[in-house]
């Protein structure tokens, strides 16, 4: 519930800019409103705009299906957003202009195609935001990730996964019995990852906590060496968050 409302401020935040904007430059029709009227519209419609779509996008983004495929998910989140978004937008509308508008139905089907390109842009917007935002994407202890564990060459099966590297095309896995490649994309084997307690320290590297033997600081940056001897670099944009998991 905590990680939702987190994840919640960043879209209001966005609406209530996108808002103030709209309201500013008058966007469809409402120049000659006066600017207050304006601005209170705006920012209402916008803000409880995100809170409806927030209920919809998040589940869609917890579930991983905007990481397989975005653009077809994104598509269908603003058509569904925009069946609701709509009717609001419509109630808003005759609330904060009535001397302009009445509660009529059929401008419901007026309103839908210019609700339905904003819902489609807001969602992008916010898709774009949140993969920018680099996430140390920890995974929590639980039943053992069967489905990455299928992926470890049986030359390596049996030992203890320390990390995971990526390189190029490939994943270098270092283990307790040594080290191979696989061919694989590191954002598809964190999502597979779930069940080993560890985390990504670097755009290239995802490590197993319990194969953290020291963590230091060279250079102004985190190392993590392991029990191989190996050491996994700690990104600046992933630091915050594993000092918050304690990792150092």
């Amino acid at each position: 519930m905590a990680g939702a409302l987190r994840l919640l401020s960043r879209p209001v935040l966005i609406a209530a800019i996108a808002g103030l904007f709209m309201a500013y430059i008058g966007a469809f029709g409402t120049e000659a409103a006066p600017l207050a009227s304006r601005f209170g519209y705006w920012l209402t419609t916008m803000i409880a705009a995100s809170l409806i779509g927030f209920g919809i996008y998040y589940p869609a983004q917890a579930g991983g299906w905007l990481e397989r495929r975005p653009f077809a998910v994104m598509a269908v989140l603003a058509l569904v957003m925009a069946l609701p978004l709509t009717v609001l937008v419509w109630l808003m509308t005759a609330l904060f202009f009535p001397q302009r508008m009445r509660l009529d139905a059929r401008l419901l089907i007026v309103n839908f195609p210019p609700v339905l390109m904003i819902s489609a842009i807001m969602t992008a917007i916010n898709y774009l935001a949140a993969s920018r935002v680099p996430r140390s994407n920890p995974t929590h202890a639980a039943p053992a990730p069967a489905k990455f564990l299928e992926r470890i060459p049986l030359k390596l099966r049996g030992g203890e996964l320390y990390a995971v590297q990526a390189e190029d095309h490939y994943l270098r896995l270092h283990t307790s019995k040594g080290s191979d490649l696989i061919l694989m994309r590191l954002a598809d084997a964190v999502a597979e990852l779930e069940g080993i307690e560890g985390a990504q320290t670097h755009r290239s590297w995802w490590v197993a906590k319990a194969a953290v033997t020291d963590a230091k600081r060279a250079d102004g940056r985190a190392v993590l060496t392991l029990r191989n001897g190996a050491e996994a670099p700690v990104s600046r944009s992933y630091s915050a968050a594993l000092r918050e998991d304690g990792w150092f």
